[in-house]
């Protein structure tokens, strides 16, 4: 028998089996902005634990969109890996120094972002 948090996975797993690329990508998108929102609480609670795992999984997400680029379509992809680097350091000094501002300024360009990948889409 199948409890809720069990279907959850399996509904997410079909998810992420099934999307296509980009749809992919915007669910990373998702992750990314999600994991900096939490982030920012757990900075304003001062809860330096939950800060750090949250910033750490934003950062985990940022290297998976950067090892996802492909170089050879050109210029895009190596603005994109400068962008995704920028936002790392970032977050990793807003994780040192308890600096929500930086992190909010790295979740508006990947909300930017997110949209102009929706409006692709």
């Amino acid at each position: 028998m199948y409890n809720n948090s069990n279907a959850y996975n399996i509904y997410e797993t079909n998810n992420v089996t099934t999307a296509s690329l980009k749809k992919l990508l915007i669910m990373l998108y998702d992750g990314v902005i999600r994991f900096c929102r939490l982030a920012e609480v757990a900075i304003r609670e001062k809860n330096i634990e939950k800060k750090n795992e949250y910033l750490k999984r934003a950062q985990d997400i940022l290297a998976e969109l950067a090892a996802s680029l492909n170089f050879e379509a050109g210029e895009t992809a190596e603005r994109l890996a400068a962008l995704y680097a920028f936002m790392t350091r970032e977050l990793v000094e807003a994780n040192i120094r308890m600096d929500e501002e930086k992190v909010q300024e790295v979740r508006g360009f990947l909300e930017e972002l997110r949209e102009a990948w929706v409006a692709i889409s």
